[in-house]
């Protein structure tokens, strides 16, 4: 059976946007594991939450709220943790 041209556009993109999902979970644990693990100062570490939201939100265009919401307090408990200072990062 063939399926209409508007639902397999529409499951295209669905697929697309999981894609997007899972790469950017995946960015984010590995970010966040590099924190903890590497030789990084904190510095560093605030760059790369930075980088790590420059991705997200150009994998999401227009959701940097959803990025503050979701994922900044895990990077700034993995920060305080590792470095033992509450980073000032909004």
């Amino acid at each position: 059976m063939l399926k209409e041209p508007g639902k397999m556009m529409m499951e295209k993109e669905l697929r697309e946007e999981n894609r997007r999902i899972r790469f950017l979970r995946f960015l984010v644990d590995l970010s966040l594991l590099s924190i903890q693990q590497d030789d990084l100062s904190v510095v560093e570490a605030l760059r790369i939450v930075e980088d790590v939201k420059r991705a997200a939100c150009h994998l999401f265009p227009e959701k940097e709220e959803a990025f503050e919401l979701i994922y900044r307090p895990r990077f700034r408990r993995v920060i305080q943790e590792r470095f033992g200072v509450a980073p000032l990062i909004s």
